[in-house]
């Protein structure tokens, strides 16, 4: 379900690839996070996150998700959690080379990265959970406003809006958009000139900027998890993610 390539300086390409859509199941959840703890294990200086031309992530693998019983439900949320428990405390930037769409959980596997490089066109990003029934919890609404601000994080996260390449990186979503034939290029770029700055000077003032984010997910069992499963079994968000099933079924 991954691709791993390396490439000069130090550099790590972890490419999402699971077929069709790299919806985020349990074991891919469960790849990436082990995938970048062996690269911080294997000496790696930087981490470039990426996905299929077109499509980085279409977010949680929802007919997965609504075959499981409760304690399944539970299991996935935490580990998901746990995923972007991993990027915020990692020692090593990263940066998620947004390859195509990139919503809900797409979304935030990028939020949590040091820098977003997007495909420039018709490609939209965004947290929609509310638009099927789903809360956005509060820690990864924080990884949203370090990144637009509180006031634009609101009006994004309450609406469940969906926005093109071109506004994101108008209100600060991803920091820069190229062709969709090179993002990763792009992306690996970037973070080559970072890994070029005096290291322990630039991994230690990261450290600190990322102080907040980090805090927010040093211990998973103070995450309000319980609460967020049973808001999953809400009557009317299981009736509008039964809904959606039916959609992507209707579509095959």
């Amino acid at each position: 379900m991954l691709n791993i390539t390396d490439h000069d300086h130090g550099i790590r390409e972890i490419q999402l690839a699971r077929p069709p859509v790299n919806a985020l199941n349990l074991e891919l959840v469960g790849a990436l996070r082990s995938a970048i703890d062996d690269s911080v294990r294997d000496g790696v200086r930087g981490i470039v996150l990426s996905g299929a031309q077109g499509l980085f992530s279409a977010g949680v693998d929802v007919p997965a998700l609504l075959a499981r019983d409760r304690d399944g439900v539970r299991e996935y949320w935490r580990e998901l959690f746990a995923l972007c428990g991993t990027l915020a405390r990692a020692p090593i930037p990263l940066v998620a080379a947004v390859t195509g769409h990139s919503p809900a959980g797409g979304a935030v596997l990028a939020l949590f990265c040091d820098y977003r490089v997007m495909a420039e066109g018709p490609y939209r990003i965004g947290l929609n959970e509310v638009q099927v029934g789903l809360i956005v919890p509060e820690a990864i609404q924080l990884a949203l406003r370090r990144v637009v601000g509180t006031y634009r994080a609101e009006r994004l996260l309450v609406s469940g809006a969906m926005i093109e390449a071109a506004d994101a990186l108008a209100c600060g979503f991803v920091d820069e958009l190229t062709g969709v034939d090179q993002v990763t290029t792009r992306a690996r770029h970037w973070l080559g000139e970072l890994l070029a700055l005096p290291s322990h000077a630039m991994l230690a003032t990261r450290t600190l900027a990322r102080a907040d984010l980090a805090a927010a997910y040093a211990d998973l069992d103070a995450l309000p998890l319980d609460a967020f499963v049973e808001e999953f079994f809400h009557p009317q968000t299981q009736m509008v993610l039964q809904q959606l099933v039916a959609r992507l079924k209707d579509k095959k």
